[in-house]
């Protein structure tokens, strides 16, 4: 079977891709192991923040912006209510990069950001408690999206577009010879003159079948929900948050049609194989003590653990993304080692991906994410 391009992964930014190349015309091909969305992924937990005034550098800023025009325009297409307007609010101490990063981007690039001492954000949400040396930084006009639901969007549109979505599908070899890809499954071959590699986990092995060695590291991740006072926590009136800590990065969400507060650690990790069977919540003893010595210190109105999940996120040593053409094979796209705060930018990742493929650029300037770094 032939198509004008395969994508490997199908899951966020895999789906955008495919969705803007079946839109461009190209006759698209999706392949994921799993059947998206999946519990498999970096995409799993229903919500994902989405922030503007950016604490990892204000170079991101331009392209976080574009990303939140493309998720519009998914809302405005596919008529799915994807983004919850709760404004986020990022706290830590004020002399830290965290900090002092959010408010030079936002100064840079003229966003709306509220400064506010410990007692003005203790008067706006009686749920925080603060040191008297942190400030709070709010960006009313940001907020949380839907992440399995967008990735849905996404899917309907490619398909209405005329792609083919292929769940279950592992792909076992890849082989490119005078610029024609050869993609092969358990039982099926496929081929395409171009070639998107958006596996998550699994992009560093794929790759590896490309002569292409990226410094990538998955590793297992984990969230839970507690029980809220919905009058404090609701979503109308407390914010998705980012807590610089002195035990760590931790990020939350108001309790969304009364789920209860979703609350997670955004550093550490442990190193895994994304082929292996990964712990459960809860079967490493500090799942569940690391979040609640948090929301004690926080956020001390929160109740009872419920439930709690795992993910993956796939890291490279500088946190940064790669999205890039493969060094060798100029129609090889690829999307990888997202870091943990990559969802937000997926739509936007995945029409720089259609790009690359199409034309061979991305009319934002996405050189950060180049593949050099890790050579020069």
């Amino acid at each position: 079977m032939n198509y004008d391009v395969i994508i490997i992964g199908a899951g966020s930014m895999g789906m955008a891709a495919g969705y803007y190349l079946s839109k461009s015309g190209k006759k698209t091909l999706l392949l994921d192991s799993f059947h998206p969305p999946h519990n498999k992924g970096s995409h799993h937990g229903e919500t994902r923040i989405i922030r503007y005034a950016y604490a990892e550098g204000e170079e991101y800023v331009p392209f976080i912006l574009k990303a939140q025009e493309l998720w519009n325009e998914l809302e405005r297409d596919t008529g799915k209510p994807l983004f919850i307007p709760t404004g986020v609010l990022s706290v830590g101490n004020k002399e830290s990069n965290f900090i002092q990063n959010t408010i030079s981007s936002s100064t840079t690039y003229s966003l709306p950001l509220e400064v506010m001492d410990p007692e003005e954000v203790q008067n706006r949400w009686s749920g925080i408690t603060m040191p008297n040396d942190f400030v709070g930084c709010f960006e009313p006009t940001s907020g949380v999206l839907k992440c399995e639901e967008s990735i849905k969007a996404y899917q309907k549109l490619a398909e209405m577009n005329g792609a083919t979505i292929l769940s279950n599908s592992r792909v076992k070899e890849i082989h490119i010879q005078e610029e024609k890809v050869t993609i092969k499954t358990i039982d099926k071959t496929f081929y395409s003159d171009s070639l998107v590699v958006a596996a998550g986990a699994w992009s560093g092995h794929l790759l590896s079948m490309l002569d292409l060695d990226l410094p990538l590291t998955p590793v297992r991740k984990t969230f839970a929900w507690f029980d809220t006072i919905e009058k404090i926590y609701n979503s109308n009136d407390f914010p998705a948050f980012a807590f610089e800590t002195s035990q760590g990065l931790y990020y939350g969400f108001p309790s969304v049609d009364g789920a209860g507060l979703k609350v997670g650690r955004h550093d550490g990790g442990e190193r895994i194989n994304p082929d292996e069977v990964m712990k459960q919540f809860g079967e490493i003893v500090e799942d569940r003590e690391d979040l609640i010595q948090f929301l004690n210190q926080y956020l001390p109105e929160i109740g009872q653990l419920k439930y709690g999940k795992t993910c993956m996120y796939t890291l490279t040593p500088d946190d940064k993304f790669v999205i890039d053409v493969h060094p060798k094979y100029s129609n090889v796209a690829i999307a990888a080692g997202f870091s943990g705060h990559g969802f937000k930018f997926s739509s936007a990742v995945g029409q720089a991906l259609s790009n690359l493929i199409v034309s061979g650029k991305n009319e934002i300037d996405i050189s950060q994410f180049s593949i050099d770094r890790f050579y020069n």
